[in-house]
């Protein structure tokens, strides 16, 4: 399973991750540079969500034709916590964002079921679990079940401590992102010791 973390720009941060192997979470509402990592691109839209501001669509444009084509995968747009919305959203992005040829997330939110998403995922998209905190937890197991029975890709959002990484875990999740690393270089050594004992456990049966 693979770590992610928002993008920093601090010297002693960006260490920490690269000496764990972890890759960073470029959003379009930040700033855009990889720093020489792997990377994923997340839409902004949870930014907008809790600013209570518009989703930024040119952010979002210019983010895509910068780093696009170099992604480990793209987020599409979406609303956070309204499935209806978020599935018009997506629908609407799609196109586009399957004109930069990385490979395609497409996020899910609070009320959403397997069979909202089914025909994406059956075209090749993976799935990246969004939503309230509170959706998320009790749903991530049966997505990522779901995922797995599909060969489709499966991405946890906003992952800040070992027991939600074990969570991803045993939700047979392939990558994670949070902001916890981020924030305070310290955390690496904890969470990637979560990661790497299952990776270890896995090694050993």
């Amino acid at each position: 399973m693979i770590g992610y973390a928002s993008r920093t720009g601090t010297r002693r941060n960006l260490a920490a991750l690269r000496a764990a192997g972890w890759r960073i979470l470029i959003s379009a509402t930040g700033v855009h540079r990889h720093e020489g990592f792997a990377y994923g691109i997340d839409n902004g839209a949870w930014t907008a969500h809790q600013q209570g501001t518009p989703f930024d669509s040119a952010a979002f444009e210019k983010l895509l034709a910068s780093h696009g084509a170099g992604a480990d995968w793209i987020v599409v747009p979406d609303v956070v916590a309204d499935a209806r919305a978020s599935l018009a959203m997506s629908e609407r992005w799609l196109p586009r964002v399957a004109g930069v040829g990385a490979p395609m997330l497409i996020a899910v939110q609070d009320g959403m079921t397997h069979a909202d998403v089914a025909p994406w995922v059956a075209g090749g998209c993976g799935v990246f679990l969004g939503g309230s905190t509170e959706w998320k937890l009790a749903s991530a197991i049966p997505w990522g079940e779901w995922c797995a029975e599909r060969g489709a890709y499966y991405h946890v959002a906003r992952v800040n401590s070992a027991k939600r990484i074990r969570l991803c875990q045993e939700a047979r999740a392939h990558s994670f992102d949070g902001t916890s690393v981020t924030r305070f270089a310290v955390t690496i050594r904890r969470l990637d010791a979560a990661v790497r004992q299952r990776h270890l456990w896995e090694f050993d049966s």
